[in-house]
């Protein structure tokens, strides 16, 4: 049978060479192929930047024998973020790297300001000097403040980077990095709950004795279920009142996932949020006012995304310590946590 004449001449047509070369050529192509991944190189610069200075930090009260030093070397990092962001970083690993995210950001949002990033930064290291003596949080509300300024800072931070100015996008990362937070505490239980070993000196001597035992659970939660911290040193999981305590914990983190799944929908569907973000009165998060429905809150969900995915693995943490009746020293890592991530990016749900 003849092939109709119609379809002839779509085949042919398709198969023209150098069709679109009149309007996208091959510099074009190579061109845009860089952009790319000029842009995927600066996102990836600025998260490792910032995860790597949060380390830091988090590190720092293990491995200072005395106070005072901690306050010196937090000293070192307040100074070293205000010379990095006036143009003159120290000959140090991350502070190089944070200084040529800085570049790139100039480069390619020239109308973005870093200043909210470098007070990002120095809220984070004024939290972590606060609590290096990992002194306890004395009401559940503290413990959620803590969080706000230590995890939900660093999105704040990423997002600031990307460049991604949205109240809305900034009022999600509140609560997932609250969540973060929470489940950052229950998650060290195990670990701080027992002694540390001593701090040697380079020689191999003890220079010091290792930390004491702490138990950051909030004061009023352990007041009302009864949980002493002497019990939780002495028998673990075993102490009285200890997996209540650990359930109430985790309950409010599991309802800052909750809320942030609401609003994602809310804001989906154009809708507002649901509700006033406590935080929104902050210089740092006075950005441009966009309708929930515009397309413009929409972009900025689609490319702040990725720095809202931190809400899986909070999620899948908080649902194996539920299998495990909330006692945090027997949950154990899994291998679903990695698809459960791709599931997430894929169908764009936290």
């Amino acid at each position: 049978m003849r092939p109709r004449a119609g379809l002839q001449w779509s085949r042919t047509l398709l198969q023209t060479p150098n069709l679109r070369r009149g309007y996208i050529t091959d510099t074009d192509v190579a061109k845009a192929k860089q952009y790319c991944v000029e842009q995927i190189r600066s996102r990836q610069d600025a998260y490792d930047a910032f995860r790597a200075f949060n380390l830091e930090l988090v590190r720092l009260p293990e491995l200072v024998s005395n106070p005072a030093i901690g306050q010196l070397r937090m000293q070192f990092w307040r100074d070293a973020v205000n010379n990095t962001f006036a143009g003159r970083p120290p000959k140090e690993p991350i502070m190089i790297l944070l200084h040529k995210v800085l570049q790139d950001l100039s480069h390619i949002s020239p109308e973005s300001s870093p200043s909210s990033i470098k007070f990002w930064l120095l809220r984070l290291i004024n939290t972590r000097e606060r609590y290096m003596d990992n002194r306890p949080f004395t009401s559940l509300a503290a413990l959620e403040e803590y969080a706000e300024n230590t995890y939900s800072t660093l999105m704040y931070s990423t997002l600031a980077a990307l460049p991604v100015c949205s109240m809305h996008v900034d009022h999600l990362a509140s609560h997932i990095g609250k969540a973060c937070g929470i489940v950052a505490v229950l998650r060290g239980i195990p670990v701080l709950a027992a002694p540390s070993p001593p701090v040697k000196s380079p020689s191999g001597s003890e220079a010091a004795s290792g930390r004491n035992p702490v138990l950051l659970l909030p004061l009023d939660v352990m007041a009302e279920t009864g949980l002493r911290e002497e019990d939780v040193y002495r028998e673990g999981p075993r102490a009285k009142g200890f997996q209540d305590a650990v359930f109430q914990v985790a309950t409010r983190a599991n309802d800052h996932l909750i809320t942030a799944r609401e609003m994602l929908k809310n804001l989906r569907s154009g809708q507002n949020p649901g509700h006033e973000y406590e935080h929104g009165a902050e210089a740092e998060h006075q950005h441009p006012e966009i309708a929930p429905g515009d397309d413009g809150t929409t972009q900025d969900l689609r490319r702040g995304f990725g720095v809202l995915l931190e809400a899986v693995p909070a999620q899948y943490y908080l649902s194996r310590l539920e299998g495990m009746n909330f006692d945090p020293f027997t949950v154990t890592s899994g291998w679903k946590l990695p698809w459960n991530i791709w599931r997430a990016l894929q169908k764009q749900q936290i």
